[in-house]
């Protein structure tokens, strides 16, 4: 009998130690799975940006905590007025620890831009600018001679909305589509600054 017994409560044990083995097992599946689709997340479709400067203040402030959409302009193509975020520019010259900057899309690739008395104009036509604050003026924009520029095929004109201390496409020049990270959807943080764009 005592050997019955004995038998009964090690196959017990064994059960026990079986399922927890299995549940440990099942959580080990879960976690690693959550890691491999955050770091997929991360990676291919949203990633979240701090913005340290002030170029695009009234829109983005200074601390900013942003989520950016990094799979949008592989279904779609970039517009005017998004804001966006791209690799900072070979011949930038913000400082070397900054990686990213963050500007609004002004110019699309075949427009020639231009500002004149404070204002951008496209294709020959000044434009609205409903995002800018009243009274905003834009200077700066035309090549060595004054002239309009011309936006190449697959570039971009960008500059931030805080125009008179942004460096931008006024300093840079149009950038390349395949500096494009994405497109800003959010700010998240702090959530006095919570915007969805």
């Amino acid at each position: 009998m005592s050997e019955d017994l004995a038998n009964a409560e090690t196959k017990a044990t064994s059960e026990r130690s079986s399922r927890r083995s299995h549940s440990l097992r099942n959580w080990l599946i879960v976690v690693v799975v959550a890691v491999v689709a955050a770091v997929l997340v991360r990676a291919y479709v949203f990633e979240s940006f701090f913005v340290p400067s002030g170029s695009m203040i009234p829109t983005i402030e200074i601390g900013d905590h942003m989520v950016v959409d990094k799979l949008s302009y592989h279904l779609h193509s970039v517009g005017f007025g998004n804001i966006i975020v791209f690799h900072k520019p070979a011949d930038d010259h913000t400082p070397a620890d900054i990686h990213y900057l963050v500007k609004r899309v002004i110019g699309l690739p075949g427009q020639t831009i231009w500002s004149h008395d404070g204002s951008v104009y496209i294709n020959g036509k000044p434009i609205a600018e409903p995002f800018l604050p009243k009274g905003v003026k834009t200077y700066g924009i035309h090549t060595a001679s004054g002239a309009p520029i011309h936006i190449p095929k697959n570039e971009y004109y960008v500059l931030g909305d805080n125009r008179g201390d942004s460096a931008d496409s006024r300093v840079f020049g149009p950038i390349q589509r395949s500096l494009i990270v994405g497109r800003v959807v959010l700010i998240y943080w702090p959530l006095s600054h919570w915007h969805y764009f």
